[in-house]
């Protein structure tokens, strides 16, 4: 009876119409047989297809290979399922779908709620609110993970992928060598060779969606010069710089040697021409090698106050040197006749704009905003503020919390390097295990987005776990949804998610999250401005024991709830359970830990996490355990006496 015809022959388009054809046939599985056929000169059957092919106005876009339109017209019987670019063909299939009810809430096929229903016709044109809608790998990940989240990205209106590093190795060995759980599994090393070959796996799965794909960021300062950074920011006091490399490096203290031991957090004397020269050729010639990157980005080392304090290095700002390079970059490339984009970081001792120098040729270039340093406890106007505005002070700079200074530093920033402006964001690093009901943390989400678009930029990429969709997957479906469009309120949006992932029991569900968080409190556990004596907080104590009798109350229906006829919705419930418990017990570490007793909470979060530990398995593909301990144990133990180190080592 349906049939599906390929307008367009390309391997996105081809791999749209299968997805069509799987989730047609799921929610009418008595349909029978759905032929897929490539015929440009259809007038029946489902027609998919680029909008030029259907003579549809794409005037909308500035660039069709970014800007993504989505374009559906169609009856029972099928129309057309069209988009400004292959990637855009793949999302309109979806957002037909979705708007024939089916939704994805978590990554992987037991995510996945579809209906058992008849396709009703569907009148739907949509360009994104924002040009790059993006997350990049943070965390303890598996490959298992790394697969299912390209999956799950444009499902929920995603257009982009970022791999950081050339080899991701640090990120997959705290999941492989189970690192903080090796009590309860068996670490399982993996070899740089795997991780290499599973990066080129998901480069492919990227491509096969038409994801923009984005790569690299740290390791242009180490690696050019012989040293590895496979390791990340494990200290290594056996790490040898060659000889022939050593006067490239940053001069600290009158020595030119690895930052703290550590090769990514080291950077390279910036002023040496031959040691720009040879970063600017490295960063070539992988541009040249491996052209299906997009975004390349070049970031300087994961640490801040380490640059070069040789004679030469202290006339120019990092920022001035920067550009230098990125000049040189740019030579270099365009000699080459490559087109590939380069993405330029304000971050840490960038984050102060260069003073003499500015870009040659803007159009290669977009700028990324980290603002690492910002606080999450509230969503600023995005209004520049000048008034915090420091000058730059060699190794001895002070970066802001305020996102507003953040902004007034990026305009600064665009002055005499003006390119489209991305953000690159931390909701999903630790911040998100700050609100333990998750529903205030959406909500954080949800109005940042909007906040950035209001603010002017382009696009946002997530640095954080593939593992994020705890206590369910709703902070992150509202990051890619608000993204894609950013006209439904929040409380719409809360009904959809957990109408779907809850069924009838959603509102109460939502209710209790709510209250969890409000006796939490994101703002005591988001410790960014506390030394670490500030969580003795005896009032606050009384509140978290409090916290037990809640779940408790609330245990017996989630048991009664837990089995659907929808998989979906059984896992949700099954989370919930496992949430449950971790809600109690760190409702009883934190009452210790405010009521003053730092020892006493740390057996306790230490019993806690081994018996919970226990469980990773069951849960693994939802909760970073890896990350969540990382974040708690600085919470229990202790507050780092300054922010301004790494953001592994943070």
């Amino acid at each position: 009876m349906y049939r599906i015809c390929k307008i367009t022959s390309n391997p996105v388009v081809d791999f749209a119409a299968e997805e069509l054809k799987k989730y047609l046939r799921m929610m009418m599985p008595r349909c029978g047989e759905i032929e897929i056929v490539y015929a440009p000169d259809a007038t029946d059957g489902f027609r998919l297809g680029l909008m030029a092919d259907f003579g549809l106005d794409t005037s909308e876009a500035e660039d069709l290979f970014l800007d993504d339109i989505l374009h559906v017209d169609t009856d029972t019987e099928g129309g057309v399922i069209a988009g400004s670019n292959p990637r855009s063909v793949l999302q309109a299939v979806y957002r037909y779908l979705m708007q024939n009810g089916c939704r994805w809430l978590f990554p992987g096929v037991d995510g996945e709620y579809i209906p058992i229903t008849d396709i009703k016709p569907v009148q739907y044109h949509k360009m994104a609110d924002i040009r790059v809608r993006a997350q990049c790998n943070e965390g303890a990940e598996s490959q298992t993970c790394m697969l299912e989240t390209i999956d799950f990205s444009p499902k929920i209106g995603l257009n982009s992928y970022m791999i950081e590093f050339d080899n991701p190795k640090v990120y997959y060995k705290s999941y492989y060598n189970h690192r903080y759980n090796e009590g309860n599994r068996e670490p399982e090393p993996v070899s740089d060779e795997q991780v290499l070959q599973w990066k080129r796996q998901c480069e492919v799965e990227i491509a096969k969606r038409g994801l923009i794909f984005n790569d690299m960021g740290h390791g242009w300062t180490a690696e050019p010069f012989g040293l590895d950074t496979t390791e990340g920011w494990t200290a290594n006091e056996n790490a040898k710089i060659p000889e022939e490399s050593r006067e490239y490096i940053a001069m600290l203290n009158g020595v030119r040697g690895l930052y703290q031991g550590v090769a990514l957090n080291t950077n390279f004397c910036m002023s040496n021409p031959k040691a720009r020269t040879i970063v600017a050729k490295a960063i070539a010639d992988y541009a040249e090698s491996s052209r299906n990157v997009d975004f390349l980005h070049v970031w300087l080392a994961d640490a801040n106050n380490n640059h070069c304090e040789c004679e030469e290095c202290r006339k120019k700002t990092v920022s001035d040197w920067y550009v230098m390079m990125l000049n040189e970059l740019d030579e270099i490339l365009t000699e080459r006749g490559l087109p590939t984009r380069i993405v330029y970081i304000v971050y840490y001792d960038t984050t102060f704009p260069p003073t003499t120098e500015k870009l040659n040729n803007p159009a290669r270039f977009s700028m990324l905003m980290a603002a690492i340093t910002r606080s999450y406890t509230s969503t600023p106007e995005m209004v520049a503020d000048y008034s915090g505005l420091l000058p730059f002070n060699l190794n001895k700079n002070i970066f802001p919390s305020d996102l507003g200074v953040y902004m007034a530093y990026g305009e600064e920033w665009q002055k005499s390097c003006p390119a489209p402006r991305l953000a690159y964001e931390y909701h999903f690093w630790w911040h998100q295990f700050c609100d333990v009901g998750g529903i205030q943390f959406a909500r954080r989400i949800y109005e940042d987005n909007k906040a950035y678009r209001k603010a002017g930029y382009q696009g946002i990429i997530q640095d954080g776990s593939q593992r994020s969709f705890w206590p369910n997957g709703f902070s992150f479906w509202i990051y890619g949804e608000t993204l894609f469009d950013g006209s439904r309120s929040f409380e719409e949006l809360v009904e959809d998610y957990f109408s779907h992932a809850y069924g009838e029991h959603w509102q109460e569900i939502v209710a209790y999250l709510e209250e969890i968080g409000r006796r939490f409190d994101v703002n005591y556990l988001e410790y960014e401005h506390r030394s670490y004596k500030d969580f003795t907080d005896p009032a606050h104590a009384v509140t978290l024991r409090t916290i037990p009798a809640l779940v408790e109350e609330m245990e017996p229906k989630l048991k009664e709830w837990t089995y659907s006829r929808y998989r979906v919705q059984t896992v949700a419930m099954r989370l919930l359970r496992y949430h449950a418990w971790y809600s109690k017990a760190l409702a009883g570490v934190f009452a210790i830990r405010a009521d003053g007793d730092i020892r006493g909470a740390q057996e306790a979060y230490d019993a806690f996490y081994r018996e919970f530990g226990k469980c990773e398995a069951e849960i693994e593909r939802y909760f970073d355990l890896c990350l969540a301990n990382r974040t708690f144990t600085r919470a229990v133990l202790r507050m780092p006496e300054s922010k301004q180190v790494s953001a592994e080592q943070q």
